[in-house]
């Protein structure tokens, strides 16, 4: 998540298992589940290696999320009810608390309940099956743009409150404009963090 360990390094189960003083069983299953989160690549008679940062893939799974999930906001934002807001409420206290407890495993789970909360409401099942997949592709990405700066997760947390609140008060335009807003400023984020990495090395 830091890009303490460069693209294409390579994962060797015995010595993580002898670094962290447990049998390479659980070691094999954290590999299989970091491949899931599009972190590890596991290669063929070469090992699990560090997933390498594509600026394609990005730009085109942010710029779907874009175009999808202020649609859906328009429609579901009408029908979202007191239940549904006290459950955003309560994600977006967890959220703070681990936001500040610098907590980076829960940060994706929650960005994704929250976004999930506020869309549930469209019905538009095909649509939102779309997006309920681009939020799990996107995660690794979503917790990375959080854990580079201070000033990334303070704007995060804003604008995810401002977002329950304009939906709150029955702003839908307003809420879905900033959503569209969010998710590309969370792109070029990682886009020039990604260029400013290449460019070091």
């Amino acid at each position: 998540m830091s890009g303490e360990l460069p693209e294409g390094f390579s994962l060797r189960q015995d010595a993580l298992a002898t670094e962290f003083g447990i049998s390479r069983i659980p070691v094999r299953e954290a590999l299989v589940q970091l491949e899931g989160e599009g972190l590890v690549t596991i290669v063929p008679h070469k090992g699990a290696v560090v997933s390498g940062l594509s600026i394609d893939e990005i730009s085109e799974l942010f710029m779907l999320r874009s175009l999808l999930e202020p649609l859906l906001l328009k429609k579901s934002a009408p029908r979202l009810t007191a239940e549904d807001y006290a459950q955003l409420d309560a994600i977006l206290a967890e959220y703070k608390a681990e936001l500040h407890a610098q907590h980076t495993t829960r940060w994706g789970e929650l960005n994704t309940r929250l976004h999930a909360v506020l869309l549930s409401r469209a019905q538009q099942p095909r649509t939102a099956a779309i997006v309920a997949t681009l939020l799990q592709q996107t995660d690794r990405y979503t917790r990375m743009q959080l854990s580079l700066s201070a000033d990334s997760i303070k704007q995060a947390q804003q604008e995810h409150e401002e977002l329950v609140g304009l939906c709150r008060t029955g702003d839908v335009r307003g809420g879905a404009a900033l959503l569209k807003r969010h998710i590309e400023h969370a792109c070029k984020d990682l886009e020039q963090f990604i260029l400013s990495r290449r460019r070091a090395s």
